[in-house]
């Protein structure tokens, strides 16, 4: 390069020069010399290839197994040994380097246009995992990101695992905060989601499939080695990493999950460089075109029972968590929310205790109100528990005869037994309560042991009852006077 420069100038500074007296002046050969005067443009040297006779035996062999079959350039010398090579593995990567490495480049190389969806059309999801110190210690944690594919509205969350239990109680609780559901979710290959990924044989998880049908929303998936198909999900982590995880501290998982839901509404609100709009903005159409939330949610079908022991608790991963006293003996299933909270379901479904999780060994998480009456401790006047349970049972034509019998038989301690049964009976309803009143007449048994003896082995149960009467204007209990008459024995 140097060489074809000086000859050019000294040709320009001094046209008379002829190319020996140049040659001279340099070192170098006329030829050199004549050369660089005719070429405008240094061309530089470049290294004539020769193939190697050896590999170019197998160019065909080569040429399909690299560029068809996508073979690693390890396989194809193994194949090419055993047909009868005898060179050295380096010509055979030299080899491909010269001859066919740009052109499966060229193959590779993927272009694909931006694509816009319509309101309510689509949303896209998916997690990333972080270890991050929080309180001291390095803890794992998925942050989940569920964004609208029109307004880029998203919703950010966090859980402790990537249970599918998890990812459905996030997605869940997204398509509430949004208020309705996009048509259709665009997901990836996850083990959650999709059973079988091939093209051919594609299958989806019996239990997703099942949370979107409950939903109606029509789930997609991304191809493998396709990420831009779900691209307005993948980027905002970066930014996450970078505005939010990376220029915070957090002392809690609960700090963490309040400071992004903080960080969410910053984000929402800050103009998108891709729509030129805050999602903010822009959500409104976004909600105007979801598909309505169903009136209840999802209860799916992965169910972990556990038996409820003697003293009303259940054992989940070493700890034990308490249930409602009147649970005990019985079987009940349980759900982990979010990798966070631990759900206890009766039999039928119904939310009957809620704990945090605890992730030492051998703790006992206990709810001291699972081990005892709150009418007993709140309302512990009888004749207020009397207009509780006619408030309740006021369709029931026995209900006055059922409490003149339970005073009558269990005398100062009716109290205790009508606050008990009370209590059994708010996770029951009126039906099966009734029934068991009518059982009560049968057997002239009127006591919470005798009740609970008999209900439990009723199949449906509900969600907790409260009554809404107004014991301002009630008179005391001391002010009352009863009939010395009535307590007499109860027959049928």
């Amino acid at each position: 390069m140097e060489d074809w420069v000086t000859i050019r100038n000294l040709k320009k500074r001094n046209p008379n020069l002829g190319t020996r007296k140049i040659a001279k002046m340099l070192g170098v050969s006329r030829n050199t010399v004549k050369k660089a005067l005719e070429d405008d443009v240094y061309s530089g040297y470049s290294r004539v290839k020769k193939a190697n006779e050896e590999v170019s035996k197998f160019h065909d062999f080569i040429k399909e197994s690299y560029l068809i079959k996508n073979q690693k350039v390890s396989v194809i010398i193994s194949n090419i040994v055993s047909k009868g090579f005898t060179g050295s593995s380096a010509s055979v990567y030299r080899y491909i380097r010269d001859y066919f490495h740009e052109i499966r480049n060229d193959i590779n190389k993927r272009t694909y246009e931006r694509y816009e969806t319509l309101p309510g059309e689509q949303c896209q999801y998916d997690w990333t995992e972080y270890r991050l110190p929080i309180g001291g210690k390095t803890i794992k944690l998925y942050v989940h990101c569920l964004i609208c594919g029109f307004s880029r509205y998203r919703i950010y969350d966090v859980t402790i695992d990537k249970s599918q239990s998890s990812i459905l109680s996030v997605l869940e609780d997204g398509f509430i905060d949004l208020g309705g559901v996009c048509s259709r979710i665009q997901v990836d290959n996850a083990a959650q989601f999709i059973d079988d990924a091939s093209v051919r044989n594609l299958k989806w998880n019996d239990t997703f499939l099942s949370f979107c049908g409950f939903y109606g929303i029509v789930p997609t998936r991304s191809l493998v080695r396709h990420p831009w198909s779900k691209g307005k999900v993948e980027n905002p982590f970066e930014y996450l990493e970078n505005h939010f995880i990376n220029n915070n501290t957090f002392d809690s998982i609960t700090d963490f999950h309040v400071k992004l839901k903080k960080f969410q509404a910053e984000v929402n609100n800050r103009v998108h460089s891709t729509i030129r709009a805050k999602p903010v903005d822009k959500f409104a159409l976004d909600k105007a075109s979801f598909l309505n939330l169903p009136a209840t949610v999802y209860a799916g079908n992965y169910k972990e029972y556990r038996k409820v022991t003697s003293d009303c608790l259940i054992s989940y991963k070493g700890n034990r968590y308490s249930v409602p006293y009147i649970f005990a003996g019985k079987s009940v299933w349980v759900k982990v929310y979010k990798g966070l909270l631990l759900k206890i379901y009766s039999d039928s479904g119904k939310l009957i205790a809620e704990h945090r999780i605890s992730y030492n060994r051998g703790d006992f998480i206990i709810d001291k109100s699972h081990y005892k009456s709150h009418l007993y401790n709140e309302k512990s006047n009888y004749e207020k528990l009397s207009l509780i349970f006619n408030e309740r049972f006021s369709s029931y034509k026995r209900g006055n005869d059922f409490l003149h019998c339970l005073k009558i038989q269990k005398g100062i301690n009716a109290r205790y037994h009508l606050s008990k049964i009370l209590d059994i009976f708010t996770y029951y309803n009126d039906e099966i309560c009734e029934s068991v009143l009518d059982e009560c007449f049968k057997y002239n048994k009127f006591n919470s042991n005798f009740i609970k003896g008999i209900i439990l082995t009723q199949p449906q149960v509900n969600e907790p009852v409260t009554a809404s009467i107004n014991f301002e204007s009630y008179p005391k209990g001391n002010t009352l006077k009863r009939n010395l008459k009535e307590y007499r024995l109860c027959h049928n």
